[in-house]
Parts: structure tokens; sequence; C-alpha cells
């Protein structure tokens, strides 16, 4: 074996008998398990079974990382053949030979190790790790509306108890190192220069298991614990996901309560379900999103300027430090750059520093780091950082005239290259750009509340826009951990456009006596992750009403009462304690139903369908450059019900007519707000 050169596969036996098998996956920065892949690695276990070696440890050869997992691209198209379960088939017959050698096996892992990558893992006998921070170790496959199916739902519970398998699976969250090690799914860390040799040693001398791991392993998947475990693991998923919109882990969990007998068996049921999932529509919308993820962190990369480097940005200056200016200086330093935050008064600026500690007390559990970051931020009354910024970022209050005035101030101040942008949620940037002396190098970067845990930035185009300002705000954008969509500078942009209708519908519906809880119900049974109602307040119905005055207009819309002025004082919603809810603890205290109340039947049209429309409407307009970055702004900028695929996927899958008949329904039962916007029509529509 010593020297034999596959395509994907390079082995090598050291002196002491150890057989090192290195994957590097051809063409590709990423090792990925395609089915060429699994082929070779086949044929070469078939090989090394037949003569096996002292031992063999399986390694990556890219410095990239181990294994991301399987190749979702050929995923997609097997899906397509109707040979999904061939595919997975191949895969845990390769696993299974390889945890059948009759010699002890180690996987080294350094770097990203997601599914079919840890699945291979479960297969050695062994795993050591190495303690560098880019070492996570997880299962996503439920992201994208299966389970792992080479092995892994098998394996993961019998090596470290049902209850830290579920939680690794259920969430498809990943482990660092340390915490693998902790629950036992890894067996030694070690530092990534001696990666190799632990794993060498592991090989040679073997590791028994703790006593707890092992019992742990073993009474937690008996027959009897399975049965009990089983509905408990249910009610948890029940909280956070229905039935109907994600079947996987319900499937996962099912399979495994029921599923015993030997190996054979359990991979046998294991196929299946996953199989039976990989055709439902919500696991092919799951893996579409997941591809408008990855379009969207690509626009970050290459920078398209023929390789002339784009200036760089390391400094950012924050003007305004209220909840989104705040917070917005916060996650850039945590993200790693320098970052000045200025305000009117200090007092807002402390307010904000306060903010931030508590981020950063969350995110950074090292306290040596945790400094290193908090100096990142700095408190900058006198506005002093605007001469060294890089980048400045305006969230001060949503009024074109102060907006205007602060630039006056600011931009004579900058450097020749910097950029001065906006995070403006609504006014069209054509106005904000009047008097700028450098209106090429001005954009809207537009962020969502609350900025740690929203993941899109809005990057807002106007005509006098510089194309490198909108490459270099994109990779801005990436090295924060965001993405960026970029979109026309019109009212609202993208997303609040979109959703004010809806935010609308849900007022209105509400002065005519509706329930909130009822229109919360009514917008969480479609897939929203969060009622209209509770949004607005969430949002605050001052933000609202400003948004409102801006978009109305512009899209010829009749405000109700609720949110045509701003709300008396300390009424605003979730920051005050009160507004259409009333909030404990960061929660909406929401009134109980009488139990005999039944919602209006077209209640669910009413509140989604005015939100497709005006995507309908974005889309013939180019506020966006096509549907597939309509949909991924729309999921990641408001949550719609990732398991639909998008607005505009949604319109396809259900029918354009049949949708656009149930707008024409609403119109005439209830007025013009709800006609047809342009772009219904369109080819682009039905692609």
């Amino acid at each position: 074996m010593d020297g034999l050169r596959f395509q994907h596969w390079t082995t090598e036996v050291r002196d002491d008998g150890v057989l090192v098998l290195s994957f590097d996956r051809a063409g590709s920065a990423v090792n990925t398990f395609g089915q060429d892949v699994l082929l070779e690695l086949d044929a070469l276990l078939e090989r090394v079974a037949l003569d096996p070696p002292k031992a063999l440890v399986l390694r990556s050869a890219k410095a990239s990382g181990f294994i991301a997992g399987a190749d979702i691209k050929e995923f997609q198209t097997f899906d397509a053949q109707g040979t999904v379960g061939d595919a997975i088939r191949r895969g845990q017959q390769v696993f299974q030979r390889l945890a059948e050698l009759p010699c002890p096996t180690v996987a080294a892992i350094h770097g990203f190790c997601m599914g079919g990558g840890t699945e291979i893992a479960l297969a050695c006998r062994y795993r050591v790790a190495s303690s560098d921070p880019s070492t996570r170790i997880g299962l996503p496959e439920i992201k994208l509306g299966i389970f792992p199916g080479w092995g892994g739902s098998v394996r993961l519970p019998r090596l470290v108890g049902a209850p830290a398998a579920f939680d690794l699976m259920l969430t498809g969250r990943s482990l660092n190192a340390k915490a693998a090690r902790a629950i036992g799914l890894v067996d030694k860390v070690a530092e990534p220069a001696f990666l190799l040799d632990a794993a060498v040693e592991l090989a040679r001398r073997g590791a028994e298991r703790p006593l707890r791991q092992r019992l742990l392993g073993w009474i937690t998947n008996t027959w009897p614990a399975r049965q009990v475990l089983a509905p408990m693991l249910v009610k948890q998923v029940a909280r956070k996901a229905r039935r109907e919109h994600y079947p996987a882990p319900y499937l996962l969990i099912e399979t495994w309560r029921r599923s015993g007998g030997g190996i054979q068996a359990r991979l046998a049921a294991e196929r299946k379900s996953v199989v039976k999932l990989a055709s439902t529509p919500t696991a092919r919308n799951l893996i579409r999103v997941f591809f408008l993820q990855e379009r969207l962190k690509s626009q970050g990369g290459k920078d398209g300027s023929g390789g002339k480097p784009l200036p760089g940005i390391a400094r950012v200056h924050v003007v305004g430090a209220g909840v989104m200016g705040g917070d917005i200086a916060a996650w850039s330093a945590y993200k790693g750059f320098d970052v000045t935050l200025t305000d009117r008064e200090q007092r807002f600026v402390d307010g904000a520093l306060e903010r931030a500690k508590a981020l950063f007390e969350k995110k950074v559990k090292d306290e040596h780091r945790r400094a290193e970051v908090a100096a990142r931020l700095r408190g900058d009354l006198a506005g002093d950082g605007v001469a060294d910024a890089d980048l400045v970022i305006e969230a001060i209050v949503e009024n074109p005239d102060a907006k205007r005035a602060l630039y006056a101030q600011v931009e004579p101040r900058l450097k020749a290259d910097a950029l001065l942008t906006t995070n403006t949620s609504s006014i069209p940037l054509h106005e904000l750009r009047e008097g700028l002396q450098r209106p090429a190098q001005f954009a809207g970067l537009h962020y969502f509340n609350p900025v740690a845990m929203m993941p899109l930035v809005e990057i807002v185009r106007h005509d006098a826009m510089a194309p490198e300002t909108e490459r270099r705000l994109a990779a801005f954008c990436r090295a924060i951990d965001k993405l960026p969509v970029p979109v026309a500078g019109t009212p609202g942009f993208l997303v609040n456009r979109v959703l004010f209708p809806y935010m609308l519908e849900a007022a209105t519906a509400l002065a005519e006596g509706v329930p909130g809880p009822a229109i919360d119900k009514a917008a969480t049974a479609f897939g929203m992750p969060m009622g209209p109602i509770e949004l607005l307040d969430t949002v605050g119905l001052d933000v609202a009403a400003g948004v409102g005055a801006e978009l109305a207009p512009f899209l010829g819309l009749q405000i109700p009462a609720s949110l045509s002025a701003p709300p008396q004082p300390g009424r605003r919603g979730k920051k005050d304690g009160q507004g259409l809810y009333r909030w404990e603890n960061g929660k909406a205290v929401k009134p109980p139903l009488p139990r005999d109340y039944r919602a209006p039947e077209d209640l669910q049209d009413r509140l989604i369908l005015p939100m497709l429309n005006e995507c309908v409407a974005c889309l013939h307009e180019g506020v966006v450059a096509d549907a597939e970055l309509l949909d991924a702004g729309v999921i990641f900028g408001t949550g719609f019900a990732p398991f639909r695929g998008g607005p505009i996927q949604y319109i396809r899958e259900t029918g354009v007519d049949a949708v656009r008949a149930r707008l024409e329904t609403l119109q005439a039962k209830y007025g013009e707000r709800f006609a047809p916007r342009p772009g219904w029509d369109d080819p682009a529509l039905r692609a």
C-alpha cells in the first residue's frame, strides 16, 4: 500500500507499520464526499482489509480543514434522478467497511469536520482533534431537512449517549475539540503540530473510555430508555418547529426510538428514513436556501477589480450610540475591527459601551481575549475617529435633514479613500447624497435588529455610487460574518418594503377587532418566526410609525391610527415594557384567546399575500438583481419560512396564477390594497 496514489487519496506506511490515509479531493479547495471519492475509498479499504497494517490513521491533506461533508450539489442531482437511496447505501457501506477493519483506526481531525466528515470519524475506533480554534465538529444535516444518513445517527447515540447525541443532531450545532472531548465524541485533544503523532500513539496504545461514558452510551439506547426519552425529545422539538413544516427532527427521533437489532438493521432504518426525507419539499427548499446563503457569502470574496487590490477596511467610526449604532459598533469590534463610537452626549455612548460589555461577556469566554476585544471599542465623544476611519457608519435619527447636516460636518474630515455609509432603514439614498462631495464613496449599510442575531445586511445603492464601494462593503460584511445583499436605494429598500404591507395588514386586522394573539398565530402557522403584532412591538412602534410615514405614500397604502402617529411615551413596545402587548423579562405577555374564538378563515392570506405581492413588485422593479437574491434577502432579513424556500419559490410552487387569484379574491372583499402589483406577468416569476 505504501505510496499508492489514487485521485483523491494518498497512502503512506510508516516505519512503525501505521498506515496514514490522507484525503485530498482533486480540483477542490475543500474535502467533500462525492460518489467518485467514496468509490475510490471503498476499493482502497478493500485492499487494506486483505493485508491489514498495524493501524490506520485517517487525516486531511488540505490546509483548510478535515472534511466538510457530502457534496450537496451532487446530492441535488441524485434527488432529481431518484437515486438518493443508492448514494446513501454506498456511503453507509464504505464507512461500515472502515468500521470493520481488523486493525485500530483513528481519525485525526483538524479544522471543520461536518456531516459526512463526522460520520467517517465515528466509523473509526478512536478520534483525536486539534486544539486549534478552527476545529469544529458537527452534524448539521437537520438544517438541510434530512438527518445524518451515513451511519452518524446510528453510531453517535451509542458513543456519547442519546441526550448529548440528540443535542448535536437536532440543533445542527458544532463543538470545539475541548467540548467534543468532554462528551466523549473525541478521545484526545492535541496541539495542531502534534496531531498526527498523537493519532499514531492513540492507534498503537488505544484508550479506555471512562466507565460513565460507556454506561451512558449503553443504557440510554436500551429499548425501555428509547421509549421514555423519545417523547421528551419530541416535546423539546415541538417548542421550536412544527412537524408539518420540519419533519426531519421528528423522523430522526422516531427512527431511533423503534430501531434495535444489529448494525445492519439500524443502518437500513436510517437509510429508509433519510431517503424519505430527501424527497420532501422541506428538504429541497432548505437545500436551496443553503445555496442562496453560499451565494451571499461569495459576494464578499473576489473583488472583481482585475487583480488590483481594493483599499481594505480596518478602522470603523460609528455616529449614533442608540440601540442600532451601539450594537453595530460592538459587533464590529467583536469581529476584529478598531471602532470609535460617538453621539451628542456622553451618556448615550456610556450606555452603548455597557451593552457592548454584555455582548463580549456572552460571546468571549476567555477573559484575556475578552479584554483585547473590549479594547478595540472606544467611546469618542469629540468624534476624532473620523479622520482615521476607513469606514464611517451613520446611525442617527431617521430624519433626512439631520443626516445631511451630519454628512456636511463629517465628509470634509474623511481620508481620501474612506467610505461614508448610512444605516437608514427607509430613506431613499438619492435624497441623502445631495450635497456630498464624493457621492461615489457613499452607500447604505442597513443592519437589522438585533444586530448580533440577524445575519443580513443590505448594501444600498444609488445612481452615483462607485462599483468598488459595493465590493469593499461586501468584503466588510463578510469580515464581520454578515450576509450582504445589494439593493436599490428606493424607499424601504427590500426587507422593510416587503415587511411593511404585512405589518400594516396586521395592524389593520387588530384595529378591526381581531385579537393580536390570533393574528400572530396565523403568521407562525404559515412558518414566520414571529407574529407581526409581536414584531411591531419588537421593532418599536415609534420606528414603525417613522417607516410608515416614509413608505405608505410610496406604496399608496393607508395607515391605521395605531401606526399613523408616534406612540405615547412609555408605550413604544418591547423597549418600554409596554406596547401592543405587555412585556416581561424580554417576552411578550399575550392574553389567552377565548376558548370558542375562531379566527377569520382568510386571516393568513390577508397577512402573507401582501408580502408576496410586494416581493413580485420588487422583482419587477429591479430592487434586487434576480429572484434568488430576493428570496435570500427576505429569508435572512425577515426570517420568512425557510422551509418554503423564499417568497418567489413559494409563489412558483403554489402556482403563480393560483396565488394571484387569491389576491384578487381579497381585493374584491377588502379593497384596492390587495390589487396585484405590476410584475405578476413577468417571465422571471415563472422561471
